[in-house]
């Protein structure tokens, strides 16, 4: 690797003049800049961003850490995030967890404050106490899409409605004449996702339909896991003409499950989902579902925590962007005519 001295050697300049053509070149006349760079270019010299952030104490770089780079929408999230943090400067690191709290601890210890001047946690299991140190230790930290979120005067948040996005799909079904309904509940390293079940229920509650018209069931969200638990709800209740999973992973696993039991989509049983990753429409039937406005969120959320590293503070705790979306598709339509008439 070429070294900023070798880089003076060739110019025949101070290893300063060279730092103060790349960083301040304004301080350099227009003569000694112009043979610098020329010198940069001949040897192929690239700064060594680590050590200058080692050096200085200030860094240029964005730590993302997520739970699971498999599941599609975090790289969605990712791409949305890299771009914000480029147009501002800044690189984003991206930190796989792997769920395992052991890695994410390593993660802060080793980046946060030294190769990361601020740190953005999506679902994690560590608790926000945990993580407020990490901010005591002199790095910018931000939770992000943080379903379970109280007020904080040291961590903010920037997430989203889930409330609102899980009635969003309850009031869809409603609209469309089903009576009975199953729920898919994903639970991660971030803990059950609730927040967007309460709001199906609470939304079913409001259209008059009774609580023992919603079967519950637990599941990773996965598709996997959407297959196996969507495949025992139907088996436990084969009248059920709707399922609304909390996320779409979950959703596309319910739909390969009714297909193996015989039912088809949407004619026998609809579907919907949540967050809308990119294979809800390429799937098929393509997935009804609710969508996340990911690009806002991703773009507040790299704002904030720049805000943080140059201010120091964030005005409010908890930043809920934007409304979430519902996404007509393939995969929901009218209740089945018998049904609904035994239903009522």
């Amino acid at each position: 690797m070429v070294t900023l001295a070798e880089v003076a050697r060739r110019a025949k300049v101070t290893a300063a003049t060279v730092s103060n053509a790349l960083h301040n070149p304004q301080k350099v006349k227009p003569a000694t800049l112009e043979r610098v760079m020329a010198a940069i270019r001949e040897l192929g010299y690239r700064p060594n961003l680590t050590a200058r952030a080692l050096a200085s104490g200030r860094t240029s770089t964005l730590a993302l850490m997520l739970s699971n780079v498999t599941n599609p929408f975090y790289p969605e999230f990712v791409l949305a995030a890299e771009r914000e943090a480029r147009k501002r400067g800044y690189f984003l690191l991206v930190c796989n967890t792997d769920d395992d709290p052991a890695t994410t601890r390593a993660y802060l210890e080793q980046i946060a404050g030294t190769l990361a001047a601020g740190v953005i946690v999506m679902n994690t299991d560590l608790g926000e106490r945990e993580l407020a140190q990490t901010a005591r230790n002199g790095a910018a930290v931000v939770l992000c899409m943080w379903e379970h979120v109280r007020a904080s005067r040291t961590l903010p948040c920037v997430t989203a409605d889930f409330a609102a996005a899980g009635s969003l799909a309850a009031e869809h079904l409603s609209e469309l004449g089903h009576r009975k309904f199953g729920a898919l509940v994903g639970v991660g390293s971030g803990g059950p996702q609730s927040r967007r079940l309460g709001g199906f229920a609470q939304a079913l509650a409001a259209r008059g339909h009774p609580e023992r018209a919603l079967a519950v069931a637990e599941s990773r969200d996965t598709i996997e896991s959407g297959y196996e638990t969507a495949s025992a709800l139907l088996r436990a209740r084969p009248t059920l003409t709707s399922l609304f999973a909390t996320n779409d992973l979950m959703a596309i696993g319910a739909m390969q499950a009714a297909a193996d039991l015989g039912k088809r989509v949407p004619n026998d049983l609809s579907v919907v989902g949540l967050t809308d990753i990119h294979l809800a429409h390429q799937f098929r039937p393509a997935l009804t579902t609710v969508r996340f406005p990911t690009q806002r969120i991703a773009a507040q959320t790299i704002a904030l925590t720049l805000e943080m590293i140059e201010g120091g503070s964030a005005a409010r705790s908890v930043y809920t962007v934007g409304e979430p979306e519902l996404v007509v598709r393939e995969s929901t339509g009218p209740a089945p005519v018998a049904r609904r008439k035994s239903a009522t």
